[in-house]
């Protein structure tokens, strides 16, 4: 019995790490009917209960809930995007009439101007309101539905701050509508369209087409992504369009890669500790996050500081490091280093050692301090 209670025990604790699947009922005034919801909480979301997370819309969601709910999950757990709240509306055979336009403006209309409503005025309040959500929406949408997002490029400001388009449908006039619109919006927005050399022929021209018009486009402020996917079907270009649209629009919030730190970071003339300043204040306009820098982030811009001999860049690093990582080595470390190069040995030396009782970090050990301490000593007689 002891033995299959620690068992259930370690299966809920287990259950805890990984992100939470909700299902709910909503009662639409705007439908009049009710709307069964998909949602997936980020994992430890009720531990960090000072963390806001940005939101991924998913219409279809009977099945491009699961791809892409599991490809955030598996992207915010390797850091390349932020931990975020899938939203997936469960729509079946309703997709048709929640998608429909007026034939004359070719806009929401009847069904469909109810179901537009439906999104922008219950269903994004209500998960503001009872979910922790930072000011960034993801709309995921395909054919019918990835027609239906782009409605919302036309409100003042847009409902959504990405587009992730798998082989839409498009309305009449919409491709002349978004050339005209796209360059107008004050904001920044990314948008992702994707199609296969597979794909039902129609929608496949339809959408080069679209990207032919959208790669034209002079605005500083809109992102553009597209992918044509070779043998990619209808219905297949999903599981390879998704992921390629997270991580397009996700890159700035990646950690610094080799390549950036050999590309950008070595080759820069101003200074490499406003570079990570820049970064994260990116990610704090675009996605609403303020989380500390990444450890990872900290060591490649003071190690290229070091190459590039930037001694005040590093200095900065190092005490940015300090203040928010003030229990590891990481900090004392850089500014250990920086005391080193900028000729005052022994400041360098008490700092080294005074990190003793510290948590190490990556590479930087207790021992590689002391040692450091050690020669600096023995060099200068201390």
């Amino acid at each position: 019995m002891k033995k299959f209670l620690l068992f259930a025990f370690c299966i809920l604790l287990n259950l805890n790490c990984f992100s939470q699947i909700i299902y709910e009922e909503f009662d639409s005034a705007k439908l009049g009917e009710s709307r069964r919801l998909k949602i997936q909480l980020p994992r430890n979301y009720d531990s960090n209960i000072d963390k806001k997370y940005p939101i991924v819309l998913v219409l279809d969601a009977d099945y491009l809930f699961e791809p892409v709910a599991g490809n955030v999950d598996y992207f915010s757990y390797w850091e390349d995007m932020p931990e975020s709240i899938v939203v997936g509306v469960m729509q079946g055979d309703s997709r048709y009439d929640d998608c429909s336009y007026d034939e004359n403006t070719f806009m929401p209309g009847d069904k469909g101007a109810k179901f537009f409503e439906f999104i922008g005025l219950e269903l994004i309040p209500y998960i503001d309101q009872k979910y922790r959500t930072a000011k960034f929406i993801i709309g995921v949408g395909h054919d019918f539905t990835a027609n239906f997002l782009n409605y919302y490029l036309f409100k003042d400001p847009p409902l959504l701050n990405g587009y992730i388009n798998l082989s839409p449908d498009l309305a009449p006039m919409m491709e002349e509508r978004l050339i005209e619109r796209i360059p107008a919006i004050p904001g920044r927005i990314f948008y992702y369209l994707a199609t296969g050399t597979d794909d039902i022929k129609g929608l496949m021209e339809s959408t080069q087409d679209l990207n032919n018009q959208l790669t034209g486009l002079k605005s500083k402020s809109f992102n553009y992504y597209y992918d044509n996917f070779d043998g990619a079907t209808h219905y297949s270009l999903g599981g390879r369009g998704i992921p390629n649209a997270l991580e397009k629009i996700f890159s700035v919030y990646r950690p610094i890669s080799k390549k950036e730190f050999t590309e950008v970071l070595l080759k820069l003339d101003t200074p490499i500790s406003q570079y990570l300043l820049d970064k994260y204040k990116v990610i704090e306009d675009l996605f609403g996050i303020t989380n500390n820098i990444r450890v990872n982030d900290f060591i490649a811009t003071a190690t290229a500081a070091e190459k590039r001999n930037q001694w005040e860049s590093l200095r900065e690093i190092a005490t940015l490091a300090k203040r928010q990582y003030p229990d590891t080595v990481l900090g004392d470390y850089y500014l250990g280093r920086y005391y080193e190069e900028t000729g005052e040995p022994k400041k360098a030396m008490k700092i080294f050692q005074g990190a003793y009782d510290k948590e190490e970090v990556d590479f930087i050990t207790i021992d590689k301090l002391l040692d450091r301490a050690d020669k600096i000593k023995a060099d200068f007689g201390y």
